[in-house]
């Protein structure tokens, strides 16, 4: 790593006063047999990059490189980062690199480079500006480990998710994109706001395509196992779900400059959690269907136990008839898409 300052140097842990840290392993040091290597490598060191950067270490999921193609933003980021860490409180070490090869080293990979939206842009209409850069990262893996993990964040998510397990000829158990964690996660927001419970006893399930042909399930949406059509009307959780669809233009269009990016950084580091940590945990993954709903060859967020290996097993609710016409209708639409590239 190309850093003049001792911190960054090393992927040690430290405690907030600065020294070294040799209690309890992170889990990264677990899971790599104590080496203390950055077990993951974010791609992208803008908004989204960083800020997943953020919320892993505080987790003390894992050590974390930051990579980007502009020389000495991921340093930067990244020591600032560090020097919030005695404040934070968090042990685990975040490293900067110019170097590509070297991020590419770590068995968990975050891709969130790329052009982000402005107010008059669709998610959809970043596919021509961003291909490229997946591409390229595709052509890279396809060089490396097979049973890497990674976690696609790049805007439009499922089309990149689809285009990156193609290309770089990972199986589709180990690329997952994010966009349904992040509208369930929406949409838990809402109805907790709504019905003025806590967020933690909300459970909430939205899959299909990251766009507002996304499909929310109320049948299985629960506050500590009360259906939540038991406490709303269907008309109301409706709108919610029309919320949700809207959430990321209607930041964008009051940001002006910037899309979303706590919230899909938040939803990286659940994700990380997962994979590192083996939790088994039941997310909304876009990953590369085959067969799925009778959908195959494009990547939409079905419901998967996530471990160490990635998509453990998919569970697929049963689905209504309009439902089910909204997923393979979202398929045809990212088919379109695909076919840009």
């Amino acid at each position: 790593m190309k850093s003049g300052f001792p911190l960054l140097c090393s992927m040690h842990v430290y405690d907030p006063h600065g020294c070294r840290y040799d209690g309890e392993p992170t889990a990264s040091e677990q899971y790599s047999g104590g080496q203390g290597m950055a077990m993951v490598g974010v791609i992208g060191s803008g908004n989204a990059g960083a800020n997943a950067a953020f919320f892993i270490a505080e987790k003390r999921i894992s050590d974390v490189m930051l990579y980007d193609v502009k020389e000495g933003l991921s340093t930067g980021k990244a020591l600032d980062l560090m020097e919030a860490a005695p404040v934070r409180s968090y042990r685990t070490s975040i490293g900067g690199t110019d170097s590509l090869d070297e991020v590419l080293e770590c068995p968990l990979l975050v891709i969130a480079a790329g052009t982000v939206r402005t107010p008059d842009m669709k998610r959809e209409d970043l596919f021509e500006k961003n291909v490229e850069i997946v591409t390229e990262l595709a052509d890279k893996l396809r060089e490396g480990e097979k049973n890497r993990n990674v976690i696609v964040v790049t805007e439009p998510v499922d089309p990149m998710t689809a285009i990156l397990t193609r290309r770089s000829g990972l199986p589709r158990e180990h690329v997952m994109g994010v966009g349904g964690i992040l509208d369930s996660t929406r949409l838990r927001y809402a109805l907790a706001r709504d019905l003025d419970v806590s967020v933690d006893d909300v459970s909430a399930l939205v899959i299909g395509r990251h766009s507002d042909q996304m499909v929310g399930l109320p049948n299985y949406a629960t506050v500590s196992g009360v259906p939540v059509l038991n406490l709303m009307k269907k008309d109301h959780f409706e709108g919610l779900m029309a919320e949700v669809r809207g959430a990321g233009d209607f930041i964008v269009g009051l940001a002006k400059r910037s899309s979303a990016y706590y919230a899909p950084s938040a939803a990286v580091a659940e994700l990380a959690d997962a994979l590192v940590r083996d939790t088994r945990r039941l997310m909304s993954v876009s990953i590369l269907l085959e067969g799925e709903y009778e959908v195959e060859g494009v990547a939409m967020s079905v419901p998967a136990v996530i471990g160490k290996g990635g998509v453990e097993r998919v569970i697929l609710p049963k689905l209504r008839d309009s439902e089910l016409e909204t997923i393979r209708a979202s398929a045809q639409c990212i088919r379109d898409i695909l076919e840009k590239g």
